[in-house]
């Protein structure tokens, strides 16, 4: 299995989660193709890793080149991990979603910094004899999302700062009952994917933020065009130039290190309640790059 002090394997600073062909970025370069195996399964796809404005960066289509994987069918667990193993420390995610807001129209960017999550899906590396718990009262990094939310304002985006994302399991979109219930319990954005990543990358200590690009009304707006993925794929693709200039003035403005209001890289400093002794060996060498800082050999 690749690991992460292999020298064989790239490094990168920041990671980037979405759609395929979103690493063309104009000004990346150095591009090359990473397959790995973590101990949680293979990711979606290939990573590729390049360098953009001076930081060494990582993509992954979270869906599989060609959009193969349905959300219910997404390793998350083994994008996350193959994320740590290449060492990064920050990650931006790249969502469509439909609003649940009059005020959040279609082809704006929603930057949410909370989740309501319905899913049913694997979403913790622990357990198995190790049980760990992180803090999830703010889960979004506020450094990342804040720098985000500036940069899309200074390109003159249509962008909203915070709100709530709930996230189902799919791959059906909503009722219109469910939509209007999801509504009345004050959610902003709906989407099938950024929850899960969220939880994960809280384990894994990276800083997370996702770009939300919105699509639709969701199905709860009786004046607006009834939700297909045509409409959604239209305006996802004129949603995603805007993407792009974003992430790329987001990554110049990062700064090298993370930032005092950020403790993300310390969420499991005392989050980790089984006694060093009593976890089982295959468990430890499973998570070994989220604990090894935490629990000797």
């Amino acid at each position: 299995m690749a690991q992460k002090n292999d020298p064989d394997i790239p490094r990168a600073e920041i990671g980037i989660l979405g759609g395929t062909g979103l690493y063309e970025i104009e000004g990346i370069v150095d591009v090359r193709e990473q397959r790995l195996e973590t101990p949680f399964g293979s990711p979606s796809d290939a990573y590729f890793i390049g360098q953009l404005e001076g930081k060494r960066v990582a993509f992954l289509s979270r869906h599989g080149r060609g959009h193969r994987l349905l959300p219910s069918d997404i390793n998350f667990r083994a994008n996350i991990y193959g994320f740590k193993m290449l060492g990064v420390e920050r990650m931006i995610s790249v969502n469509s979603c439909g609003s649940l807001k009059e005020e959040i129209r279609p082809r704006d960017i929603v930057f949410s910094d909370q989740f309501f999550d319905r899913s049913r899906r694997p979403n913790t590396f622990f357990g198995d004899g190790l049980a760990a718990h992180v803090s999830f009262a703010q889960p979004v990094c506020p450094e990342l999302a804040g720098l985000l939310y500036a940069a899309g304002k200074d390109l003159g985006l249509r962008v909203h700062k915070g709100g709530t994302y709930i996230c189902i399991e799919g791959p059906a979109f909503s009722s219109q009952a469910e939509s209007r219930i999801y509504r009345l319990w004050g959610c902003d954005v709906i989407g099938m994917t950024a929850a899960t990543e969220a939880k994960l990358c809280r384990e894994a200590e990276i800083c997370y933020a996702t770009m939300n690009l919105v699509t639709d009304y969701d199905v709860w707006h009786a004046e607006e065009e009834t939700v297909s993925v045509g409409l959604i794929l239209e305006n996802l693709r004129l949603n995603i130039e805007h993407a792009k200039s974003l992430l790329k003035a987001a990554v110049a403005a990062l700064p090298a290190e993370r930032g005092g209001s950020c403790q993300c890289g310390r969420s499991l400093e005392n989050g980790i309640v089984t006694q060093g002794a009593l976890i089982p060996e295959g468990v430890r060498r499973r998570v070994r790059h989220l604990i090894a800082k935490y629990v000797k050999d």
